[in-house]
């Protein structure tokens, strides 16, 4: 059993920065991807990043086409937690934000490969 909680959400103004974390507890969180998805109001949960464990020889990071470049994602296995740096904020960035850690060590950037959510972030982004 994994659990997670995220936090560092808030209200910023467009062009700003934020970063998120996300805590895990439990003993498997280095040999698990872990994601960052979102689910803005009226709309369906979406990716935005994904970091592979230690385990996976391929791709480390991957980022939807949305924000690739304003944001990055990491992760520190001695913490058991993994970040979302995210700058140069849009509105349309607002959103309920969930980290979820994989079924796998590969990074995926679909939401059926992730086993544990936390419980979501609220980040709003003025104009």
């Amino acid at each position: 059993q994994v659990q997670l909680v995220e936090s560092g959400g808030g209200l910023v103004q467009a062009g700003g920065s934020l970063r998120l974390s996300c805590a895990a507890s439990g003993r498997t969180f280095s040999s698990s991807a872990m994601g960052w998805f979102r689910q803005a109001p009226g709309k369906e949960r979406e990716f935005v990043a994904s970091i592979k464990s230690i385990n996976w020889n391929g791709g480390s990071t991957y980022y939807a086409d949305s924000v690739k470049g304003r944001v990055t994602i990491s992760r520190d296995n001695a913490k058991n937690t993994v970040y979302l740096q995210m700058n140069s904020l849009k509105p349309e960035d607002t959103a309920v934000y969930y980290c979820a850690a994989g079924r796998g060590s590969w990074p995926s950037q679909a939401q059926y490969d992730y086993v544990y959510w936390g419980q979501g972030t609220q980040v709003t982004v003025s104009s």
